[in-house]
């Protein structure tokens, strides 16, 4: 039986993957910040932190996988703004520890599209210019040049650039939740509107059990590499309000209030990936359509709040 260690094992990402895995058969250790955490049944919990490299190391001695997910960092990228120089450690150096500490395992680096920032094309490749606007961004680009450095002296490290990718799993700070939310409870009659920003900002949605599946098949290549996962669709704020609120029988007229507040600014590229190399080379495919997974997060939705 084979064996994988997935940090952030419980977020979303983490959660879903270890699923999949422990669906294949593979025995799972999880890395948590308590013993206690939430996850799947079978996943075996070791307790550490990003920010304790110790921890890390104890992690990867005590599960001594074949695979390691390296999943888990702040994920809300205007909170990297507050606390920039923690953002640096929990992403930088707790992935450059953990590819110090893999050994012999195969490691997968979860990256991100921020890293494109101030795109100069839509949608981005593999080689696309790293231009980021953000203290995350900044991170996660630094980290994704670590997997390439620790490539170059013989680690199998890759790297996923994963772009917004949800599920009923997803805190409702982030957009589509939030839509999923306020469309359930509209349709509960718990609320009257939906409160969102810029209706025109466009992001490349896919579903998240999509995207942990196109890092199994990175991982398990027979050579390292790294890959944009995206659905290679860019949607506009209006169309996912559209999508949820026909799924629900509403319509959002007069349903819809803008806040400002809720604006981080439109880019003047969207950030829309092309996942052209991952199909060709690892048969990386959505199994998952953007309608499908809108409607399942307001069935959860309204099922849960009803």
């Amino acid at each position: 039986m084979s064996r994988a260690l997935v940090t952030g094992v419980t977020g979303q990402d983490g959660y879903l993957l270890a699923e999949q895995l422990l669906a294949e058969g593979v025995e799972v250790f999880g890395l948590a910040r308590g013993e206690d955490a939430d996850v799947p049944d079978g996943v075996r919990v070791l307790v550490g932190d990003l920010l304790d490299h110790a921890s890390l190391r104890a992690a990867v001695a005590g599960a001594r996988p074949d695979e390691l997910y390296h999943l888990a960092a702040p994920t809300y990228v205007p909170a990297s703004f507050e606390e920039p120089e923690r953002t640096r450690r929990e992403i930088v150096d707790a992935t450059s520890v953990l590819l110090e500490a893999a050994g012999g395992a195969r490691v997968f680096v979860a990256s991100s599209a921020e890293i494109f920032g101030e795109a100069v094309a839509s949608p981005q490749d593999e080689s696309s210019p790293k231009r980021p606007r953000n203290p995350y961004g900044e991170a996660k680009l630094e980290a994704f040049e670590a997997v390439a450095a620790a490539r170059s002296r013989g680690v199998f490290a890759v790297a996923g650039i994963l772009y917004n990718h949800e599920s009923t799993r997803r805190p409702e700070r982030f957009v589509p939740r939030r839509v999923s939310v306020g469309v359930a409870k509209i349709k509960l009659g718990l609320a009257g509107e939906l409160t969102l920003g810029d209706l025109e900002a466009v992001r490349d949605w896919s579903a998240a059990t999509d995207l942990m599946r196109g890092a199994t098949l990175a991982l398990r290549h027979d050579s390292p590499d790294d890959y944009v996962l995206s659905s290679g669709v860019g949607r506009t704020v209006q169309e996912l309000v559209d999508v949820a609120f026909a799924h629900a029988g509403l319509d959002p007229a007069g349903r819809v209030h803008i806040d400002p507040q809720f604006t981080r600014g439109v880019e003047a590229v969207p950030l829309v990936g092309n996942p052209s190399k991952a199909r060709r080379v690892l048969g990386f495919q959505q199994r998952v359509s953007f309608e499908e997974l809108i409607g399942e997060m307001v069935d959860f939705d309204v099922a849960r709040l009803g």
